[in-house]
């Protein structure tokens, strides 16, 4: 019967209504604010350089507070810290619009990317809490959905929105959303059960450390300050070893070794690491591909990466119901071969094409990338226990981080090798870890949940 685990229909549906709300706002503030910068810049009486920080705090904040948010969703319940990271989302929206100054719009933005972590690190985790177990593909369906819908509308809402009003408008929006959505999921979501362990303070300040080294860095390797950026992402990686070995030494780690011991559990991070690092490599290559090599305009190449995200949003339902009858291994091999396929097609189409010989091409990718998440998400999410569902949603969340991470890194170390005419380059490298993704995904086969998920 429908309400056998989960929550009864009618309730899940405001909690994840709620959910989907929080997904939205912080995927839209995420793209929106890259298109706000010049403008802020010019009104803040800040610099470029300085200016890139009201991107870059966000980011680093979500990346740090990844794995501490779900440890504490596991600790404090996944209602107090969801609802919690949303409040505080919708707190420092309201800072956001009222920063009269760089410094403070970019503390704020810190505040803002510590309650996106806990939205992004436990939706997953709240997900499979009020979904019964056969419908779980529906879940994440509509999670993808929300995160395609974000990425592809972000850019032109934001463009809208400058047109009409100015750029505190951008994060004030929010507010009105996150008053009624909090109150609104505080009321309707479930208690859930609680892991009687202390929080790891020493745990929490190292993975600050290689999680917060391995994004400067990155982020570095654009700039011309390379080998300070080569030492930070090698003090990433020190940092990170450090972060193994403490933590698996601990009866209760915030790194979930245990989950990763899981066979089926590795193979499906190595799979979605592969496949973030393919998709981040062709987002941030193709506007130069589009505008340096081909010569768009800036609102032909908004509209030309749009057909990704769109097909995603396709895609995603139809594998939520597949997900259900076939296995994760079928599936992610299939969307990541068929996203590989669409890359390569990519990299070899002609040097001046059609529109739309680029836009069924870019169809293809986000086909391939809707078919393969869904129920990836939901291999990682049931791999392990139930009452490991907070530290599995927040390596959902991880394994995206790395995989943008890695190929951003690459997309820089390319460009800086052969400047804009690199995003060729990018695209080939991209089938790459495209196909090693369908490689890794296929391995599962015969792979099991751990003994514990029976609920």
């Amino acid at each position: 019967m429908d309400e056998a685990d989960g929550m009864p229909a009618g309730r899940r549906r405001w909690v994840m209504l709620c959910a989907l709300l929080g997904v939205v706002l912080a995927g839209l503030d995420s793209a929106i604010a890259n298109i706000a910068l010049p403008t802020i810049a010019r009104d803040l009486a800040a610099t470029d350089a300085a200016t890139i920080w009201v991107v870059n705090s966000y980011q680093l904040a979500t990346t740090v507070c990844l794995l501490p948010a779900a440890t504490l969703g596991e600790t404090w319940g996944l209602k107090r810290v969801y609802g919690g990271g949303m409040a505080l989302f919708t707190l420092a929206s309201l800072a956001c619009a009222l920063s009269p100054t760089l410094p403070i719009l970019v503390a704020s933005r810190l505040a803002q990317g510590v309650g996106g972590a806990c939205m992004a690190a436990l939706g997953g985790a709240l997900v499979r809490s009020v979904y019964p177990r056969a419908q779980l593909g529906r879940g994440f369906a509509a999670i993808a959905l929300a995160v395609a819908l974000s990425a592809a509308l972000g850019p032109t809402l934001a463009a809208l929105t400058l047109s009409v009003a100015h750029w505190p408008w951008l994060f004030l929006v929010n507010v009105p959303v996150g008053l009624i959505a909090v109150p609104l999921f505080m009321a309707v979501a479930p208690p859930t059960q609680l892991r009687n362990h202390s929080f790891d303070k020493v745990g929490a300040l190292l993975n600050a450390a290689a999680f917060g080294l391995v994004v400067i860095g990155v982020d570095g390797l654009g700039g011309e300050a390379r080998g300070l950026a080569m030492a930070e992402l090698a003090a990433g990686l020190g940092f990170a070893a450090l972060l193994v070995w403490q933590q698996s030494h601990r009866a209760a780690p915030m790194l979930p070794l245990d989950l990763l011991k899981l066979r089926l559990f590795a193979l499906s991070m190595a799979t979605s690491i592969c496949s973030y690092a393919a998709q981040i490599l062709a987002y941030v290559s193709l506007p130069f591909l589009f505008q340096v090599v081909m010569h768009r305009s800036a609102i032909a190449t908004g509209l030309l990466v749009t057909p990704w995200p769109l097909a995603v949003v396709a895609a995603a339902p139809l594998a939520g119901r597949l997900s259900s009858r076939y296995p994760a291994a079928l599936l992610g091999s299939i969307g990541l071969a068929v996203l590989a396929v669409g890359l390569l097609l990519l990299a070899t189409m002609p040097a001046i094409p059609a529109d739309w010989n680029v836009v069924w091409r870019m169809a293809i990718c986000g086909i391939g990338f809707g078919f393969f998440q869904t129920p990836n998400n939901i291999t990682l999410m049931t791999a392990g226990p139930p009452d490991r569902s907070g530290a599995a949603s927040g390596m959902v969340a991880v394994a995206r981080t790395m995989g943008w991470s890695l190929g951003s890194a690459l997309v820089a170390l390319i460009f800086g090798l052969r400047g804009g005419h690199g995003a060729g380059t990018c695209l080939y490298v991209a089938v790459g870890f495209a196909a090693a993704g369908a490689l890794a995904s296929v391995s599962r086969t015969g792979a099991r949940p751990s003994a514990a998920v029976a609920r």
